[in-house]
């Protein structure tokens, strides 16, 4: 797992403080992980099933995304991180998800973009933003990296009815993740800073600004309400402009 799909995960949790049963496909610890991948420890106190479709490390119970077992609305939360990309049929995953996620529940998901092809067992599929925002009643959708060709993709989604904490919630956590990453890209060594500089000339345009922009995210909350609800919404997330975030409030 990625270091920073880890801790999309791990602020995420902190943030929202989501309840169990926490449900997390493709919970398979690859080889040569160790506890990296592990996301256990960040629902403490919640009852966390891991599920693959494979046996294995981190798997508790065998799962196929695309004809889930799980009774209909049995999951208050669900993780599915870099695992998508690797379902070859990725619109009946989404729906099964969100068939077993229970109202007010919460879905935490990530995909790779910019990223090698990576076989566990296949890899079919790059996920764009867009697709992440479409199937839930409010999600917070967001890239790392070029806007136009990010390495990773996110996305944070609540099926209704949406709680007034989401927005507020979805403010904290944008705040606790950029931190991150400026904490992340002070830590850049002077040695490799020295590098980039002096060995930029022999990259591209394209390759110097993926390398730029690599700590660099951008968040779009996306909201589906009632008419009435809109100027409540817009109230409380007067703020993300400031951010650099932005908002779509749809009836």
């Amino acid at each position: 797992m990625r270091d920073n799909v880890r801790d999309f995960v791990r602020i995420a949790a902190e943030c929202f403080c989501p309840q169990g049963p926490v449900f997390e496909f493709g919970s398979y610890l690859v080889e040569g992980q160790g506890s990296l991948g592990d996301l256990r420890n960040y629902f403490r106190g919640r009852e966390f099933v891991g599920c693959d479709m494979r046996e294995g490390p981190g798997v508790d119970r065998i799962e196929d995304l695309g004809g889930l077992t799980l009774a209909n609305e049995s999951a208050r939360t669900i993780i599915c991180v870099d695992t998508l990309e690797h379902v070859f049929e990725v619109r009946r995953a989404a729906d099964e998800m969100i068939r077993v996620l229970a109202p007010g529940g919460m879905i935490f998901i990530s995909a790779p973009m910019d990223f090698r092809i990576h076989d566990y067992p296949s890899d079919y599929w790059r996920l764009t933003p867009s697709c992440l925002e479409r199937p839930l009643d409010a999600t917070l959708v967001g890239w790392q990296g070029v806007e136009s060709h990010p390495h990773t993709v996110f996305a944070i989604g609540v099926k209704h009815p949406v709680s007034a904490e989401f927005a507020p919630r979805a403010q904290k956590f944008m705040s606790a993740y950029q931190e991150y990453l400026r904490g992340i890209e002070g830590q850049t060594t002077l040695s490799r800073k020295v590098k980039r500089t002096l060995f930029g000339w022999l990259r591209s345009k394209g390759e110097r600004r993926r390398i730029d922009e690599e700590h660099q995210a951008q968040f779009v909350l996306h909201l589906r309400v009632d008419g009435t609800e809109k100027h409540g919404w817009h109230a409380q997330v007067g703020e993300l402009a400031k951010s650099g975030s932005r908002l779509d409030v749809k009836s």
